[in-house]
């Protein structure tokens, strides 16, 4: 589950990258694919299992669904300052560091000290698969500051989201178009302010949008299941393999190159991915 994830988000990175964005606007009109195109299945789940949200269920949905519009408009600036190579590494490699620290210090676990070194390597592998930091903090300052943000947003929603599947026992599929259907809602006063940039993103970046509307919630949606079976500290560091596939994206269709220092970077999050899976 954690694989398929990782491979469906690069997917919708690669897709939003190449688009040409429109923040706010761009992101509602993926919401709004999601709320239909899913609603389906977590309807019938509703109906399947009778589930009934209580008020701290909602509360959950409801700050799922700030975190993630805070998410998505930081990663979509991001990408507008910067690369692919850049921007996804480093906000993917700094989320889940960021996570392990959490998951110890919030909700009492203890990872093995071969998964936390495993992540380490995850996150040096990342940085070194954008090249030298010094020069990205020199050349790239706007794109690296998005991406670090994006990257503390990154633990902020795994962790609360990893609460709500796992200790208040919120089906995933159900907590997660719920809170989309939040976000939509939410939005919805900036994006219908302005429905004639609207008709102008879906007409030019149609492609795009249902890459994200349909990809996105896939991919975190099978990353919740993994996080309901197995510790916070592992799955979070593991769905960064997502890293790899998004350097073969960059290197054979965004013709961003430099093979060498990628094959490097591939080797520190293999070696990453085997200490976690050993501690496990």
């Amino acid at each position: 589950m954690v694989l398929a994830a990782a491979f469906c988000h690069a997917t919708w990175n690669l897709f939003l990258k190449k688009s040409q964005g429109g923040g706010t606007l761009f992101f509602w009109l993926a919401g709004s694919v999601e709320v239909l195109v899913y609603a389906p299945l977590a309807i019938g789940m509703i109906l399947a299992t009778g589930y009934r949200p209580d008020v701290s269920s909602l509360g959950l949905m409801a700050g799922s669904a700030v975190i993630h519009v805070g998410y998505f408009i930081l990663l979509d600036r991001g990408y507008r300052s910067g690369d692919l190579s850049v921007v996804y590494p480093l906000a993917r490699a700094s989320g889940p560091l960021i996570t392990i620290i959490a998951a110890v210090l919030l909700i009492g676990e203890r990872p093995a000290l071969l998964a936390v070194a495993g992540a380490v390597l995850i996150g040096m592998g990342a940085v070194l698969l954008s090249g030298n930091p010094l020069q990205l903090l020199r050349a790239r300052a706007q794109g690296v500051v998005f991406a670090l943000g994006t990257g503390v947003i990154i633990a902020v929603y795994t962790v609360w989201d990893r609460q709500a599947v796992a200790a208040f026992l919120i089906p995933p599929v159900i907590y997660y178009w719920a809170s989309i259907v939040i976000r939509v809602i939410i939005t919805s006063p900036v994006a219908l302010r302005d429905t004639p940039m609207l008709r102008t993103i879906w007409a030019r970046d149609k492609k795009a949008v249902l890459a994200v509307g349909l990809l996105s919630p896939f991919s975190y949606a099978l990353a919740l299941y993994a996080m309901k079976v197995a510790p916070l500290s592992y799955v979070a560091p593991a769905r960064e393999m997502s890293i790899l596939i998004a350097a073969l994206y960059g290197t054979h269709l965004l013709k961003e190159g430099d093979t060498a220092r990628r094959l490097a970077a591939a080797a520190l999050m293999v070696l990453g991915i085997a200490g976690i899976g050993l501690a496990g």
